[in-house]
């Protein structure tokens, strides 16, 4: 089975709630580096945490960070964004396009441009983050580019496979950060979250379902839609 300990990782947004978590209990677990990647990487107080810059819209920012980072073998795609607006309707042209070029293209082409560096070591680790709005229609944009990063994460988990990458997807509700502090309800914590995904890592699961509102979405998807969206009997 995969391991957090003794490996190299690299985490998107490693500034924000949640890939501050990756990075701190990456290290928790015995990670032996961390490529802690954000457009303005921050100061770390820990010589194993390697601070790198990377915008993942930006193709000649991506290879810059496969090159500085060879020795990869657990890539989480976590960076994302969240759009002005819930509303589809209500977005121009180019916050859709954001929207998709930040939460689709960029994790996308992250597992593309690594994929040989992981492909290249006995055992690697792909963690994609999506969201409970990859299933369920209440963020525009955001949930439209989550199911096309679920749907491309099946993808790549059965062109990796074969070339020895782990390829995990992770659901989840609202996390308690800044990017949800407008919602109410409950919010999972970030270390609750991330223990979740590194243990499923380890335990050779495919998929991590880290609440149970993710858990009653995703068992709502079998029956029929006005099941999921009852406003639709009105």
């Amino acid at each position: 089975m995969p391991s957090i300990s003794g490996s190299v990782v690299l985490v998107t947004g490693a500034n924000g709630g949640i890939g501050t978590q990756f990075v701190k209990g990456a290290l928790d677990r015995g990670a032996t580096k961390v490529y802690a990647t954000a457009r303005s990487p921050r100061t770390w107080d820990d010589e194993r945490i390697v601070p790198l810059a990377l915008d993942i819209n930006d193709a000649a920012s991506i290879a810059a960070a496969v090159s500085a980072a060879q020795d990869v073998t657990v890539l989480i795609n976590n960076a994302g964004a969240t759009p002005p607006s819930s509303n589809i309707l209500d977005l121009s042209e180019a916050e859709l396009r954001e929207g998709m070029e930040t939460n689709f293209f960029g994790p996308v082409l992250m597992a593309k441009a690594f994929a040989p560096v992981l492909s290249s070591h006995p055992e690697s680790v792909l963690i994609d983050v999506h969201s409970v709005a990859s299933w369920y229609a209440f963020a525009g944009i955001y949930s439209a580019s989550k199911a096309a990063l679920w749907s491309a994460t099946n993808s790549l988990r059965l062109e990796l496979s074969p070339q020895g990458v782990h390829v995990v997807g992770v659901h989840v509700g609202y996390v308690d950060t800044a990017m949800a502090a407008h919602a109410t309800g409950p919010k999972m914590l970030p270390a609750d979250l991330v223990r979740a995904v590194f243990e499923a890592v380890e335990a050779g699961e495919f998929e991590v379902i880290a609440d149970e509102v993710t858990a009653q979405v995703k068992a709502g998807l079998s029956q029929p839609l006005e099941v999921l969206y009852p406003q639709l009997r009105q």
